[in-house]
């Protein structure tokens, strides 16, 4: 935001309808003018709680397979977060060539090889902490602490909202609860409170709460509730006289009147039911619903479980939805439910790679045959990768060394690969040439027509940005 445009809006923020003023430009983004032509006008993060092995999914090791059950031996001293290196251990999945570009993919990511003439990997990102919360935070937001908002609420911040009856950034966590960190993944923290993620739960009961009253609440009147408003309207309005440059009260004004409008077209947006039967084949869904047995982690559940919110993604998406975040894996429970495979890779990474997979892969045939592919920028990430010994015998401990992203559509070239690991998938294979999250991200921005190094806000006098003072554009998968 420019000098002259922050000072106006601190000026008209003094009064009530400065104020609503103030809103109005905030739901058109603070880049009224992109810095270039973009080729992407919506984001859809896949994020793998718990940190997915990126050598037993997408990064395939031939050395590993040559060298498995003997002792792991890097040729340096090697420090893990949970364990001492053991034997090499290959992948628990045969991989096999997919698409027309002939990439390997593990067997339980087969339904990726259908559309994985569309993505672009990326196998030489390095993380800086072998820590889960850092780990995450430093995917969703940019920094490995908290404080900072998340890629979701700089995107909002930045293009607003295409949509004045949904909000801009959505996410769909995890059923089974929330990853490590939280609501701080979706956090808009410095940015105006507005920009934070508006957590949805397709399949639930109550898929937002809050939007509607409780069914014992017969107290709550349709002239009870005009009354409550208008009374409202009054508090709000003396409020704010005494409070200019306060956006909390904006904030709180903007998710109220939001909440109204969701009422009608959020209910529409997330009913499902709505889709054709070959649709819902598509993404998985079970002819009985979302209600399918959870009580052992089995494939089919998983693929219901994320593909009913790749469905719903993409309904969002096709109603002006900007950012969305799709979560599998939450931070507690066991046996396992995220990708956090200490003890058993197959036990857990099974169930959750095969219903990633038929979730992200529909996603993106759905939105290609719909001709929104090309306008939509999928990234698949996670915190870190998994080393490639063997811990307590089935399992893998943490590796922030490398690890694998893949990104797809919205100006990405398909089936290609950026960067490369070493023989065993534990570091990069050319240790000065390696990717960052920052990378990702300014690339993210780039194509959605933001330079990420004039998207900055100045906060406790430095000026911020999603990609702290790093990041360049990876011309390479670019289309």
């Amino acid at each position: 935001m420019n000098q002259s445009r922050r000072h106006f809006l601190s000026t008209v923020a003094g009064s009530f309808a400065g104020m609503a003023l103030t809103d109005i430009l905030a739901r058109d983004g603070v880049l009224r003018a992109l810095h270039h032509p973009p080729k992407a006008k919506r984001v859809v993060q896949l994020f793998m709680a718990g940190a997915a092995s990126h050598v037993d999914l997408f990064d395939y090791k031939p050395q590993l397979e040559k060298e498995h059950g003997k002792q792991w031996d890097p040729g340096e001293e090697v420090e893990l977060f949970q364990s001492s290196p053991g034997a090499s251990a290959k992948s628990y999945w045969e991989f096999k060539p997919r698409g027309q570009c002939g990439k390997p993919l593990s067997e339980i990511v087969a339904p990726l090889g259908d559309v994985a003439d569309e993505l672009a990997f990326v196998h030489n990102v390095v993380g800086q902490t072998g820590v889960h919360s850092q780990g995450t935070l430093l995917q969703t937001t940019g920094f490995n602490r908290p404080g900072f908002p998340s890629a979701g609420s700089w995107v909002s911040y930045a293009l607003g909202s295409a949509n004045d009856n949904l909000p801009a950034f959505v996410v769909l966590p995890d059923h089974r609860g929330l990853a490590s960190n939280g609501v701080k993944n979706w956090s808009s923290m410095f940015l105006p409170a507005e920009n934070q993620g508006t957590v949805i739960r397709p399949g639930d009961k109550t898929p937002i709460n809050d939007l509607f009253p409780r069914a014992e609440d017969t107290f709550i009147t349709r002239s009870a509730d005009r009354d409550a408003h208008a009374l409202m309207r009054k508090l709000n309005a003396r409020h704010a006289q005494t409070r200019s440059g306060d956006d909390r009260l904006r904030a709180r004004i903007h998710s109220y009147e939001l909440a109204a409008r969701m009422q009608l077209s959020a209910t529409e947006a997330l009913d499902v039911a709505r889709e054709p039967k070959h649709i819902k084949d598509l993404y998985g869904l079970a002819p009985e619903g979302p209600g399918v047995d959870d009580s052992k982690i089995n494939p089919k559940a998983e693929a219901e479980f994320f593909g009913r919110k790749c469905l719903v993604a993409r309904r969002l998406l096709e109603r002006g939805v900007r950012f969305i975040q799709i979560w599998s894996g939450n931070e507690n429970g066991f046996p396992r439910r995220n990708w956090d495979s200490h003890e058993d890779v197959k036990r857990d990474h099974g169930p959750l790679a095969h219903g990633m997979a038929v979730g992200a892969s529909a996603l993106i045939k759905d939105l290609k045959q719909r001709g929104m592919l090309d306008e939509t920028l999928i990234i698949w990430t996670t915190e870190f990768g998994r080393m490639p010994c063997a811990q307590r015998g089935s399992g893998r401990d943490h590796n922030p060394f490398v690890f694998t992203n893949w990104l797809c559509g919205g100006g990405i070239k398909g089936g290609v690969t950026q960067g490369e690991s070493d023989e065993w998938g534990f570091k990069p294979a050319d240790r000065s040439d390696f990717t960052q999250v920052h990378d990702i991200n300014a690339t993210a921005l780039h194509l959605l027509g933001i330079d990420h190094e004039r998207l900055t806000v100045r906060q406790n006098s430095i000026d911020r940005r999603l990609t702290d003072v790093h990041g360049h554009v990876m011309d390479g998968i670019l289309g």
